[in-house]
């Protein structure tokens, strides 16, 4: 039996709750698990016709910010004519969804995992015989691809029990399970697309703060009044803007450290397992170095904004200084003035 589970995950601005929507552990896992990762949230269920199958459509939130669309359907054969084409179609139908419930047109992650169920024997024979075919579909590739490409991506596998497999690519999965078990991998696969999404968000984020910050750090370009530059006091808007960075730099430290830590607690289990290989391909520990390290580069930018905007505090001391001065000589001048005008009268 084959089935295939297409799904989106769309940035959105505010989204419904719903009611909790927890998959079946079907593999062995902590107690804990259900804890440790972020909860999916059912909105609803519906059902369409897409091209000649029954496509069921499952409409989920990650709170705050992510809608997640699911479109699930059976097929006779996963490598049939016009596979690629159903599942394009089927994605457009996640989007149309997704768009009804209020996200964004971008940015978006889409993934399609191929479910195999009841066989008997031993996948990796599956696998053997029809690789090729495996690896061009994951990559939605209709090209025959070259041997040492296909041996690439079905490096990206996972057996647990003597009977199952599961092979991660960078737009898709193929999962063989004999009972049909596979919702637990399925989640897993949409929690990693889920914070590959969240790290390309605060990317690009960060970037547009960066294009804000650069103008500030060009002197040619600052007007500052005399008393601003004295007192070292940067603009509203560039004390806006460091705000915003401490909040998205706290928030995002907060979110993703917490993600990871609850992913390390739950060891070698098949759950922890599958998602590290997901994290692998999809370049997760990139990604995180890559936002830290922007969110270190434009807090540097601030500080040289800071800097532009105002004079250090060693130079302002030494104004102080001169104009304390200054003023006490015109107020010995004052004394001197008036002390003349008394013994004259």
């Amino acid at each position: 039996m084959s089935k295939i589970t297409t799904f989106i995950i769309v940035e959105a601005n505010q989204v419904r709750k719903g009611r909790e929507a927890t998959a079946p552990l079907s593999k062995s896992a902590p107690h804990y698990f259900e804890k440790s990762v972020p909860t999916q949230f059912l909105i609803g269920q519906e059902s369409r016709k897409i091209g000649d199958v029954d496509v069921l459509f499952s409409i989920k939130t990650y709170h705050p910010d992510a809608v997640l669309i699911e479109g699930a359907f059976e097929v006779g054969d996963v490598f049939a004519d016009g596979i690629l084409e159903l599942k394009d179609m089927v994605h457009a139908a996640c989007y149309d969804l997704a768009k009804k419930n209020g996200a964004r047109n971008e940015p978006a992650e889409e993934y399609s995992v191929y479910q195999i169920s009841d066989y008997k024997g031993d996948p990796e024979l599956f696998l053997e015989k029809s690789g090729s075919r495996i690896a061009s579909l994951l990559k939605s590739e209709k090209l025959p691809l070259d041997e040492k490409e296909v041996e690439h991506t079905l490096s990206y596998q996972f057996k647990y029990a003597k009977d199952d497999l599961v092979v991660v690519d960078w737009d898709g999965a193929f999962i063989f399970d004999p009972n049909g078990e596979f919702e637990e991998t399925i989640e897993l696969l949409e929690l990693a697309n889920y914070q590959l999404l969240r790290y390309r968000i605060l990317d690009e984020d960060l970037d547009e703060r960066m294009r804000k910050m650069e103008r500030f750090t060009q002197p040619d370009e600052i007007r500052t009044s005399f008393w601003t530059r004295l007192f070292g006091v940067p603009t509203k808007e560039v004390n806006q803007e460091f705000r915003d960075v401490i909040h998205v730099r706290s928030q995002s430290i907060n979110q993703f450290e917490a993600m990871e830590r609850d992913i390390k607690l739950i060891g070698e289990w098949y759950s922890a397992r599958v998602f590290d290989l997901a994290a692998k391909k999809f370049r997760l520990a990139e990604w995180r170095d890559a936002v830290k390290e922007k969110l270190e580069s434009l807090e540097d930018t601030y500080t040289i904004a800071a800097e532009n905007l105002g004079m250090s505090r060693v130079q302002r001391l030494e104004l102080i200084q001169i104009w304390g001065f200054f003023f006490l000589q015109i107020g010995w001048l004052v004394l001197i003035i008036l002390e003349f005008i008394y013994f004259t009268r």
